[in-house]
This record gives structure tokens, sequence and C-alpha cells, in this order.
């Protein structure tokens, strides 16, 4: 009987440090992005969620991985998590870049090279012009491409510029790429090359000299001539056209304007334009 009671004293003693060492458990601690920190019990890691519970409960809360940039465990042990944020996508080349949201029936015009094939050189004022001309040819035949709206051009320059993207790089980028960072679903990528050479002719216009009698006297007359240089420059273009919907390249083809002038390759596109899968006649 003593027996008996000594033991249920030691166990009444024993009672208070017990709920003492398993108030004082160390728990796993979560550090989210916004430096928020949740202490708790981890259950269960997944590649897109943490499981947890908190401390004097069983209910298990899930937390998207994107919203944790680090897990320290209880046991001392730490985990960092390298997630891209929703906002960001890896392109090809392995660079993060800022993803719009893909409206349908939408359309943007690239910028286009315009390059010299001999020298390889290319020219900003006339990239940026070509990209403009067919942007305004896009307006002003809004009618023939609906349900297609255009993207406004400062808004996709906009958008390429934050991605380091410009007409000397534009034909790196793929296509993909592209249509997340603008946030259409169509896209009209052309580019412009040629090459140039010059005729020139001489005109010479005038007589030479003449002796005339005037009262029984010789006199003599020199007439002069002039001669006239004429210097014409030739363009020899190729334009290349492509139309891409949702990643897909539905339209691509290439025309030599028949007239070699300085804008002929304006013409080419025109008609490139009007013959692509988006043109409707009205």
């Amino acid at each position: 009987m003593k027996l008996q009671k000594a033991l249920t004293i030691i166990v009444l003693l024993l009672i208070p440090f017990v709920n003492f060492a398993q108030g004082t458990k160390k728990l796993d601690k979560i550090i989210k992005r916004d430096y928020q920190i949740i202490e708790g019990t981890i259950a269960k890691i997944s590649d897109k969620t943490v499981e947890y519970s908190l401390p004097g409960e069983t209910v298990q809360i899930s937390l998207d991985v994107s919203q944790i940039a680090r897990i320290e465990f209880a046991s001392g042990r730490s985990q960092t998590f390298d997630v891209t944020p929703e906002n960001t996508t890896q392109t090809s080349s392995n660079q993060n870049i800022a993803v719009q949201e893909i409206k349908p029936n939408t359309i943007a015009v690239l910028p286009i090279p315009y390059i010299n094939s001999d020298t390889q050189q290319s020219s900003e004022d006339m990239a940026k012009f070509a990209q403009n001309d067919t942007y305004n040819k896009l307006l002003d035949k809004s009618a023939n491409i609906f349900p297609l709206t255009v993207q406004d051009l400062r808004t996709t320059n906009s958008l390429l510029h934050k991605a380091g993207i410009d007409h000397n790089n534009i034909d790196e980028t793929p296509i993909e790429d592209l249509q997340k960072i603008l946030g259409v679903d169509n896209i009209v990528a052309a580019k412009i090359s040629y090459t140039m050479s010059s005729s020139s002719t001489a005109s010479t216009y005038g007589s030479g000299s003449t002796t005339v009698s005037n009262n029984d006297k010789k006199v003599k007359s020199t007439d002069y001539s002039t001669t006239t240089a004429n210097t014409q420059m030739y363009y020899y273009y190729n334009v290349y056209f492509d139309m891409y919907k949702n990643g897909t390249k539905i339209y691509s083809q290439t025309r030599q304007p028949f007239l070699k002038l300085k804008d002929s390759w304006i013409d080419s596109v025109s008609y490139l334009l009007k013959r692509s899968p988006i043109y409707v006649k009205k």
C-alpha cells in the first residue's frame, strides 16, 4: 500500500515536467518571401506545396512553395526554395523575363531589321520606320483583320525594351518567348535586306568655235558646252514576312520588289500583308 502511494506521488510530480517538456518542443520555421515567419510542424513537402500544422493543432495547412524562401527544421537542417516568381518565366536563353497575360485575338508588330547584305550593318532608324509603317497598315485595315486587335506600338516596344530585346537581337529570340513577353497570341515578324548599285551617265550640251563676217571683217566667236553627270542608285530588296499564331508559323513569304527604288520595300509589305491569312477582303 505504501509502495502504491509512493508511485502515485512520483507520477504526480513528473506530470508538470512532462508538460513543460512538451511545451518547449522545438518547431519547424517557415520563412516566407515577405519575411513572415511561421512556426509549426512540417508534415509534407512536394514540388508545389508545403503542408504543416500549427502548435497544438492537427489541421494541416497548405502553402505554395513560391511564397517560401527557406525552411529551418527543428532538427537543425535548413532548405532554401529557389523558385521563379509567378510573374516571371525563364526564356530558352535562361533569362528571367516578365510574363504578360495572353490576350486572345491580339497581334503585335515586331521591330523590322533593315540590313545591308553587303556590310551586314543594320539601321535602327529604318527598323523603327518599317515597324511603324507595318503597324499603321494594320490599323488602317482594322476592318479587314477583325476580330484581331493591334497592340499599341509603344506597349510593344516598351515590353521588348524591358526584356533587353531590340532590332539587333529580335531574330535570335524564340517566338514563344516573344509571345510571353508581349502577351499576344499573334505576331508579325518581318525583315528587310538589301544591296545597292549605281549607274552614272554624262550629258554634254553646246557647240564649238565659229567664224562670222562683219562688214567684210572676219570675227571669231566661241560657244561653250556644258557636261552634266547623273548618278542613279538602285536598291535590290528581299522582304521576308512571317506571321505566327500561338507560337506556330501560319504564313511565310519572301518578295522582291519589281522596281529598284529606295522605298520599293513598302509596296512589298503591303502586298504580303493583304495576302496573309488574317486579311479578309471587305
